[in-house]
């Protein structure tokens, strides 16, 4: 399982060797647009902006619509330095002007449009199209993501793509604009789950229009109702989010499809060339590219199906709740994507779900579900590539057979962890999920003040929703005694007695302060409170972006002990009137 990074104050300076937009412009390179096929109708200049069916390509290439009246609101200054990009940049009006949305005036070699692409949708393994406006799935895709730059920036590739942009032929009647709101929870959140040391895409800029407003659904102040209440005038804003690619598994599915429906003479060579991009792009150094093509495909199955396994078993480690995981919002680079209708688990509840329309298969603690059916999706439109070689289609099918096991796997190890246990004890862990549950423990709090390894759950109560009645103190008690000792055991502790001391000295590593330590750099301190993050984006739609700024520096150390303030402000159980309220711990899709 991945392990957390570094804290940023102790990561080493990245060389600034990016100050200017003309350098920015020369590390352009565009391998999706080079390499794949563009959609036969589209137009040259990329003025492509009402919905219509897509028929075959891989792109589309569309212009993005500027937002009126531009206004910085915050960039990621970890990533920046990541990126070897001066943060001066963020506010260079060349460079912001192309991130608000126009690329009208881009220097060569970038090109003045950008790219939308198709993908199809599966819910829960189901095969949909009647999302589609027309009924057959070409009209579904980026309908208002549009990718705007390609290159390469200290040896890794990363694809920049405006969320909010404006409508592409694939927005199926909408206006393509993403709001304020939205865009301050996507900003915030992906930074997060990057200094969580959860694969993410990742935050680059955020920018908001000083005039332009778009009406959306959303809830009356002090709402108890499940679904919103009350239009509402947002002004819009474009977040650039960032990732090695946006390949998801939707489009090698959607290609598949048409494959198998010999939709188009070269549907199956399509299909090829999205795998092999999607190799080149996301597993070019786990893959090895003189292996014959076959071999390459049954290796991307087994590689993707390690990380998703992996991606799965760290969300649920920071309890994180992807809410609508449909094939078309999984990264096929095995990464968190599509950050709208996410939350948090803070009072634990294994059916946590913050989205009012996701339901019971897209809650917390079904993600492992939602992913094997994601992944079966992908496995079937990879066995479409190798239907003509049984040896490497029972090699598939193989690793499609191991994904349960897989992700138990990733499970047990990662609740071994957050218990500080060399080994996973299936009877201890149901025992505390039982009482987790009874409790409504704040997931956060418990495990981090678990950490602590503490002898009484004096400590352990103050993340307790429920109080807590003497039966249940006498049950939580004799569950920590046994979890004790089984740490005891597992780590070859003994106790602090006089003949233990007079024994050999006990290792390092063995060192019970060492357990804790290690527990605590694996569970976190700080976690979204989304009742903290709405007034961030409240006073930001009023101009005041000085709470984002104080998020981002929250969430950029999650694992450390902060200040008392912070302590006081962030650390703490969610208030009575938070629960059950619209837009704070519930909210529907809209954005």
């Amino acid at each position: 399982m991945r392990h957390p990074p570094e804290s940023s104050a102790s990561l080493p300076a990245t060389t600034r060797e990016v100050a200017s937009f003309e350098e920015f412009a020369q590390r352009a390179d565009y391998s999706l647009m080079n390499n794949l096929n563009a959609d036969p109708d589209a137009t040259e200049d990329g003025y492509d902006h009402r919905a219509r069916q897509v028929f075959s390509g891989h792109f589309v290439p569309v212009t993005p619509t500027p937002i009126a009246d531009p206004e910085y609101v915050s960039h990621s200054h970890i990533f920046f330095n990541e990126l070897g990009l001066s943060d001066e940049l963020a506010h260079n009006p060349a460079f912001s002007q192309m991130f608000s949305g126009d690329l009208s005036t881009v220097p060569e070699p970038m090109r003045p449009y950008g790219w939308a692409t198709g993908y199809a949708l599966s819910i829960y393994g189901t095969e949909y199209t009647q999302q589609c406006p027309f009924r057959t799935g070409n009209g579904y895709g980026d309908g208002r993501a549009i990718s705007v730059f390609e290159g390469e920036f200290n040896g890794k590739r990363w694809e920049m793509q405006l969320k909010g942009g404006g409508p592409t032929p694939y927005c199926r009647g909408a206006d393509g604009r993403a709001v304020l709101r939205s865009s301050v929870r996507e900003f915030l959140a992906q930074e997060y789950m990057h200094a969580l040391g959860v694969p993410t895409s990742r935050s680059l800029t955020l920018y908001t229009s000083k005039s332009e407003t778009v009406t959306r659904p959303w809830y009356a102040e002090g709402s108890r109702s499940a679904d919103p209440d009350i239009m509402v005038s947002n002004p819009v804003a474009i977040s650039t989010r960032v990732a090695p690619s946006f390949l998801r598994v939707g489009q090698v599915e959607l290609f598949a499809r048409r494959a198998r429906k010999g939709a188009y003479p070269h549907a199956r060579e399509e299909l090829k060339m999205i795998a092999e991009h999607l190799i080149k792009r996301e597993y070019k150094s786990e893959i090895d590219h003189s292996q014959p093509f076959n071999q390459q495909v049954v290796e991307l199955a087994t590689q993707f199906r390690q990380r998703l396994t992996a991606l799965v078993a760290n969300w649920l480690r920071v309890g994180y709740c992807q809410g609508n995981f449909n094939s078309d919002n999984c990264a096929a680079g095995g990464f968190t994507l599509d950050y709208g209708p996410f939350g948090y688990c803070e009072a634990f509840d294994p059916e946590f779900q913050p989205w009012t329309g996701g339901g019971r298969h897209f809650s917390f603690m079904n993600q492992p579900a939602a992913a094997e059916a994601n992944f079966h999706m992908f496995w079937g439109a990879l066995r479409v590539l190798l239907v003509d070689d049984p040896e490497a289609l029972a090699q598939l099918d193989q690793v499609r057979h191991d994904f349960t096991d897989t992700m138990k796997e990733q499970m047990k190890t990662m609740w071994a962890n957050k218990l500080g246990l060399v080994e996973f004890d299936q009877t201890l862990f149901s025992k505390l999920m039982e009482l987790m549950e009874r409790a409504e423990v704040d997931f956060t709090i418990f495990f981090r003040e678990l950490s602590n390894i503490p002898e009484d759950i004096a400590a352990l109560k103050k993340s307790f929703y429920v109080t807590a009645s003497e039966q249940l103190d006498e049950q939580w008690q004799s569950w920590l005694n046994d979890w004790r000792a089984l740490l005891l055991e597992q780590h070859q502790i003994l106790e602090q007695t006089k003949e233990s001391k007079q024994g050999k000295d006990l290792e390092e590593n063995n060192d019970l302060a060492e357990v804790s330590a290690k527990m605590k750099r694996t569970n976190p301190k700080y976690a979204w409170r989304e009742w903290l993050v709405a007034p961030a984006y409240q006073q930001a739609m009023a101009g005041d972006y000085s709470l984002i700024q104080e998020l981002q520096e929250v969430f950029n150390q999650p694992y450390d002990e902060q200040t008392s303030e912070i302590e006081a402000k962030y650390y703490r159980l969610r208030p009575k009137e938070f629960f059950n309220a619209g837009g704070v711990s519930h909210y529907s899709c809209s954005s």
